[in-house]
């Protein structure tokens, strides 16, 4: 399960990036605003999916709680993307660019978060390594 949980850590992260990667074009896109960056909004909302996934596989294998919440977070920080779009859109001007510009901000604590998550993950999901017993010698440095 904590393997599973690991490769689901990446698929969000893969996600994540790709995300980036869609903004960027949409950006640059010369279609009107809302058409080239319809499948920016789809992912974001995947994201979230994503993100809600990865916190009921994190709880369901047991792993430890800070690593819960990280996972957590990142479904709230996901879903404050969709907040900040709404309020930077109801405020007009330099008010609403800026608050706008907290979206992409919020994005680089998505990326943060999922890198603790995927770093983390990696760790529980390896095997433990054996200790030395009286019937195996501990390997001497040279």
């Amino acid at each position: 399960m904590r393997r599973f949980f690991a490769g689901l850590a990446g698929l969000q992260m893969l996600a994540v990036v790709t995300q980036f990667f869609l903004a960027a074009s949409g950006a640059f896109d010369p279609a009107p605003n809302d058409e080239s960056f319809q499948p920016h909004r789809a992912l974001g909302g995947a994201i979230v999916l994503i993100a809600v996934l990865v916190t009921v596989v994190a709880a369901t294998a047991r792993m430890p709680g800070r690593l819960i919440g990280t996972s957590g977070l990142v479904a709230g920080l996901a879903i404050a993307q969709f907040v900040i779009k709404g309020i930077a859109a109801a405020l007009d001007g330099a008010a609403g660019e800026l608050v706008f510009g907290l979206h992409a901000v919020n994005g680089l604590a998505i990326v943060a978060a999922t890198g603790m998550i995927i770093r983390q993950a990696r760790q529980l999901s390896r095997p433990a390594t054996q200790l030395p017993t009286a019937a195996t010698p501990a390997r001497q440095a040279p």
